[in-house]
């Protein structure tokens, strides 16, 4: 038996994250691999050098971030769940990825700490609309800060509940709905300049504009 199936399978550990926790899991289920392409397709991975995932879970996308990102950049993942870090600790051996115990909130002294002035990406499902509003706020503004020049702060949701927050700090912000996720899922990337260029996306029936 491997380590991270002593911790837990990961659907159990989700679901018993959720029933923990709802207001801080956005999901009772996963994302599916429809969202999660969807939403890093439009980003040029190339040149990436530091990502950082906000509520990472049980890493779906995580894994799939690290197939993307370069063998030189990091992807540093922020969790307020014990439970969730020490799994993907154990089950995803890459010395690329760095699971920390932490808030978004605190982006930028993390970054800092480990020698990095900003992100060139940030990906979130931390779940906006159940947050304290002073929460969804100090995350927000940290990560504005927190974002390179030309960067973009990616979000998945089930409402569009998060728009306004964007808006008033992003200078473009994008959207769209990947119909083929229960429920539909909003996503968004928020540019930190309006003339930050979008690697093109195919959109079809299942990834529709909005």
């Amino acid at each position: 038996m491997t380590a991270a199936n002593r911790v837990s399978s990961p659907h159990i550990l989700f679901l018993k994250q959720f029933l923990d926790r709802p207001g801080m899991v956005g999901s009772v289920i996963p994302t599916s691999q429809t969202t999660i392409r969807a939403l890093l397709d439009p980003i040029d991975w190339r040149e990436v050098r530091c990502v950082v995932e906000y509520g990472p879970g049980t890493g779906v996308f995580t894994r799939e971030i690290l197939r993307r990102i370069g063998p030189d950049a990091r992807l540093i993942a922020i969790d307020t769940s014990e439970r969730f870090i020490r799994y993907l600790r154990a089950s995803i051996a890459d010395p690329r990825l760095e699971c920390v115990h932490g808030s978004a909130a605190d982006i930028e002294a993390i970054l800092a700490a480990r020698g990095i002035a900003q992100a060139d990406h940030v990906i979130s499902g931390l779940p906006f609309s159940t947050l304290p509003r002073p929460v969804a706020h100090a995350i927000m503004d940290a990560t504005h800060r927190a974002i390179r020049p030309g960067g973009a702060f990616l979000i998945y949701q089930y409402s569009r509940f998060v728009l306004p927050f964007l808006a008033a700090r992003f200078a473009r912000v994008e959207r769209a709905r990947a119909w083929r996720c229960v429920p539909p899922a909003c996503l968004f990337w928020a540019w930190k300049q309006a003339d930050a260029p979008l690697k093109a996306a195919s959109c079809d029936a299942d990834l529709a504009a909005e």
